[in-house]
């Protein structure tokens, strides 16, 4: 009956214990690693870093593929499975990556959001 109540009000399920997520990264000087398959030093500002991603956001909302932007322009080493994390739980990113990714609904790509390691996009795939 709890369950049913909380959908008719649209809230999301949380019994999930675990999700399936992609993401893109653009690190910062001030990432906890400036530094990335892409580029040994990263020099960009933390607004560059948004300006960048919010580029990419564009585009995605436009048609672009999430993977292939992701596997062209993350500065993460998942970028070479399109952004593909596979499956994790909780305590196991970074909170406000886990908060925002366990806040999606499959198929649904975050806004920009900001962790230690850079700002993402994130696109919850299970």
């Amino acid at each position: 009956k709890q369950w049913y109540q909380r959908r008719v009000r649209g809230e999301k399920p949380s019994g999930s214990s675990k999700v399936r997520a992609s993401h893109l990264l653009v690190k910062h000087r001030d990432s906890r690693r400036p530094s990335s398959w892409r580029e040994a030093n990263i020099t960009r500002s933390k607004q560059e870093a948004l300006q960048i991603l919010q580029g990419f956001i564009d585009q995605i909302n436009g048609g672009a593929s999430f993977a292939e932007l992701a596997k062209e322009n993350s500065d993460c080493s998942s970028a070479s499975r399109g952004g593909d994390l596979g499956f994790f739980g909780r305590g196991q990113m970074q909170k406000p990556f886990e908060e925002a990714t366990f806040g999606l609904q499959i198929d649904e790509m975050s806004g920009p959001v900001i962790t230690d390691s850079g700002v993402h996009i994130i696109l919850r795939t299970g």
